[in-house]
């Protein structure tokens, strides 16, 4: 039995799926809006609304908690625009991701209470699994970036199969 058992485990020990929360967290706050699994977006959304929510007070206590949640490697920026790490790995410099969810993404959200994102079910499978594909996007993101500019080989590669796939069965029923 299960019994106050929540959350998602995502398949993951408790380092990685906190790992893989992180990043699809930062990548929601950088771009706006993700394309990811539905059990991955169901995990993310609450965790990207606390942070949300410790960004709208703005003072220092609620920066270090956002840096504590986001890992305190991503606070490290002298450059916007560079990434540097030193010979064991470690970011010596990187984007400035606190200060942008305090100053640009918590303020578009001040006078709503919560549900800050939003999931949308995409009519897609991914190719290697077939896992049914969603975007968790932020709530006023609408006319945000693109779902997906061009599709990847793969997925021209299949959906050329599955349309000639279509039209033997359809001369197949034609001769029969």
């Amino acid at each position: 039995m299960r019994h106050r058992k929540a959350g998602y485990k995502l398949g993951r020990t408790t380092a990685h799926r906190l790992a893989t929360l992180r990043n699809l967290a930062a990548g929601l706050f950088e771009h706006g809006q993700i394309v990811t699994t539905i059990p991955r977006a169901k995990a993310l959304q609450p965790f990207v609304e606390r942070i949300i929510t410790l960004g709208k007070r703005g003072d220092i206590h609620s920066r270090r908690l956002i840096a504590a949640r986001m890992g305190h490697d991503r606070i490290m920026a002298d450059d916007e625009s560079k990434i540097e790490r030193n010979r064991y790995g470690e970011l010596k410099s990187g984007p400035k991701l606190v200060k942008h969810i305090v100053d640009e993404v918590s303020p578009r959200f001040k006078d709503r209470a919560g549900g800050y994102t939003r999931i949308v079910k995409l009519p897609m499978h991914r190719i290697g699994d077939a896992s049914p594909l969603c975007v968790i996007q932020f709530v006023g993101e609408e006319e945000g970036p693109e779902i997906g500019g061009r599709p990847s080989t793969r997925r021209r590669t299949a959906d050329k199969r599955t349309a000639f796939a279509a039209k033997v069965r359809k001369e197949a029923a034609a001769k029969a």
